[in-house]
């Protein structure tokens, strides 16, 4: 499984970008599987549901599941937040992952960073950024794409990341 990371600043545009290349990607028959962080409370179940009664009840796991997709929510009920390589052991198999932040993780990542964000690039203090998608030319030493050159942002991944 091939894994690449979208990480930036809030509102720089990592989502944006990442689902460029989740379509980008898939358009060129490859199957992509996501991982997205939050650094907020997620929820993704509301009070009043079936699935959100059970999960209230006690249950580690609730799945989810219909006719055109399941989801799996699991309670960590105190526990650690599990790692990003936790995380990509839980996947199915896929020829790509894109993941949008983990930017503390270990792996070959893609800065967004646009020349409006106050706050300094990760790239200087990240020797897993392989590249930048930005709106100006900052001073890395790597490749710099145009953020909206998706096509060539993905042909680089394939002819560099790819295992």
């Amino acid at each position: 499984m091939n894994v690449i990371g979208i990480v930036g600043w809030k509102n720089c545009g990592k989502t944006t970008l990442a689902s460029a290349l989740i379509q980008e990607l898939s358009s060129r028959g490859l199957t992509v599987n996501s991982i997205k962080h939050a650094h907020h409370s997620v929820d993704v179940d509301q009070p009043g549901t079936d699935s959100y009664r059970h999960r209230d009840a006690g249950a580690r796991e609730v799945i989810l599941a219909g006719g055109q997709r399941f989801a799996i929510m699991h309670e960590l009920r105190g526990d650690e937040e599990p790692t990003l390589d936790e995380l990509l052991a839980r996947l199915g198999p896929c020829d790509w992952v894109v993941v949008e932040g983990f930017k503390a993780h270990s792996h070959p990542k893609i800065e967004v960073h646009r020349q409006e964000c106050p706050k300094q690039p990760l790239y200087r203090d990240d020797p897993d950024i392989i590249a930048v998608a930005t709106d100006y030319a900052p001073d890395f030493d790597g490749p710099r794409f145009d953020l909206n050159h998706t096509r060539e942002i993905a042909d680089f991944i394939l002819s560099t990341v790819a295992s």
